[in-house]
């Protein structure tokens, strides 16, 4: 989708050629002498229409208005929240229409938040999945808008976060194409395709390890997932380098299980098929790299994805096997649907060969994550206020919102085993806690947090299919993270604090 930012005012929105023509209106309206000031008017006179957020109004071959489509918007007060509202809304009216080009006008002078919250908005509703869809010659599908103006009196003001915005459309856009691809289609080795064509992007490189070299690393607990899969594991390495060398990069790990039948300790049928989505926090490493071509940041950044298969196969991992992580630690596996933290703790031990400034592993972990925070916000562990503050702050500007949840040492208890340095699960109780509290095990050496997607990676029911989540987030923190000095590496004796909110019981979903 290509994107484009002029300043409009009502009078050059309404003499505009576009097919479709959305204006949003906030409150305190004042009409001006053109033609679709009058028409706004009428509308808001007759009651027809108000601009409270959400309210909206359709309009077709209106005089003096050369779009013949209008959707009239109400966005409120004006805020990111209330614009996202209206332009979902009135998206609804426009994607049943011929329309493969639209005018998205604010009405009133805006700011940078509102702005990104259309573009983002309008990216969101626009999204199509085809990759494994047949294309018959006697079907025809509603065209996708593919050309958006973006009109504001104050444009000029408004092409940083512009910018910013298409970035991270195109980055959530990618996630959201990589997580919807059924698990034969996305593979171990297609994910590592997918992260090698980015890396003809400007800046980014990529390295992929195969069985071997992560043998020869020592990956016994991500070894340990895939053997039970024909798949073979790949482990991806992503390079973002936006500044010089000796700057330290900021890290983030993605959960790749491209499916997951949960093992030997085998998921119920119903909605396993949902698991293709356990690879979502992989997904959204890719979008956040394919933002970061388009932005071009001065911050180095490396990705680095476990991805593999967690299959029942004959030769896969048992409940009571005990395996060794890449770090020395042996691990009881009570529970081989508890596998995502197997992976990601190799993984965070092979970070700490960067000296990284902060890590951030992104999972879909925990149905216990689930039920406490349900779809809104994903959950948020850190072992540094400060990481966690920026990450809460960048998901709040970035209407891509997390919750920090508690890190009390108290919760490693349920963790203990008789068999092994530690058990992979800790029981019903607080099991996103206990999933969070496994992993930080492996992050003594650097300042870490973890991002549980598992409720907001993805939607169920008629509106299946991947969010792009927490790319929005990632990008943001990212963003502020630029030109600002590394944060000193946390000392032996370093511990997280306890923070809002704990968690709930544990769903039957584990990670």
């Amino acid at each position: 989708m290509d994107f484009e930012l002029q300043p409009l005012g009502l009078a050059d929105a309404a003499a505009g050629k576009a097919p479709a023509l959305v204006v949003l209106v906030a409150d305190g309206f004042v009409a001006g002498d053109d033609a679709l000031s009058a028409l706004i008017a009428r509308a808001l006179g007759s009651g027809d229409f108000k601009t409270e957020a959400g309210a909206q109004l359709f309009v077709y071959g209106a005089a003096d208005i050369a779009p013949p489509r209008v959707v009239l918007a109400g966005i409120g007060d004006g805020s990111a929240a209330r614009v996202r509202k209206a332009v979902a809304a009135a998206m609804g009216a426009v994607r049943g229409s011929p329309a493969k080009a639209l005018t998205l006008c604010f009405a009133q002078p805006t700011d940078a938040a509102a702005l990104r919250a259309a573009v983002l908005t309008v990216a969101d509703a626009s999204y199509v999945y085809r990759a494994t869809k047949s294309k018959p010659k006697d079907k025809k599908e509603p065209p996708r808008v593919a050309r958006v103006l973006i009109g504001a009196p104050d444009a000029g003001a408004l092409r940083e976060p512009m910018q910013q915005a298409v970035g991270v459309a195109r980055g959530v856009e990618l996630a959201r194409e990589w997580a919807n691809r059924p698990a034969n289609h996305a593979t171990p080795a297609m994910l590592a395709d997918a992260a090698r064509q980015l890396a003809r992007l400007p800046r980014i490189a990529c390295d992929v390890l195969g069985p071997k070299e992560v043998g020869r690393l020592g990956m016994g607990a991500f070894q340990a997932v895939a053997q039970g899969s024909r798949q073979e594991l790949r482990f991806i390495v992503l390079r973002y380098d936006g500044a010089p060398k000796s700057e330290a990069p900021v890290v983030l790990v993605g959960k790749g299980i491209t499916f997951d039948t949960g093992g030997i300790s085998i998921k119920p049928a119903p909605e396993m098929d949902e698991m293709k989505f356990d690879m979502s926090g992989a997904a959204s490493v890719l979008g956040v790299f394919r933002a970061l071509a388009e932005l071009k940041p001065a911050l180095n950044v490396v990705g680095l994805i476990p991805a593999c298969e967690n299959m029942p196969d004959g030769a896969a991992i048992k409940p009571g096997d005990v395996v060794t992580s890449m770090n020395g630690q042996t691990i009881e596996i009570l529970n081989t649907d508890a596998e995502g933290r197997l992976v990601l703790c190799d993984a965070l031990t092979y970070a700490e060969r960067y000296r990284p400034r902060a890590v951030i592993d992104i999972a879909t972990l925990t149905g216990a994550c689930v039920i406490a925070l349900g779809g809104v916000r994903s959950g948020l562990f850190a072992s540094d206020d400060a990481l966690a503050q920026a990450l809460h702050a960048a998901g709040e500007q970035a209407l891509d919102p997390c919750w920090r949840m508690p890190l009390d040492e108290e919760y490693s208890e349920a963790l203990k085993s008789n068999f092994a340095d530690v058990a992979n699960v800790g029981g019903r109780p607080a099991g996103a806690v206990t999933a969070a509290k496994f992993l930080q095990r492996f992050t003594e050496k650097f300042n870490w947090a973890h991002l549980d997607i598992a409720g907001t990676a993805w939607k169920g029911g008629t509106a299946k299919g991947a969010t792009g989540r927490p790319v929005g987030l990632l990008v943001h923190y990212l963003l502020g993270q630029a030109g600002q000095p590394a944060p000193a590496r946390p000392g032996p004796a370093k511990r997280a604090s306890a923070a809002a909110k704990p968690g709930a019981r544990a769903g039957r979903r584990q990670g």
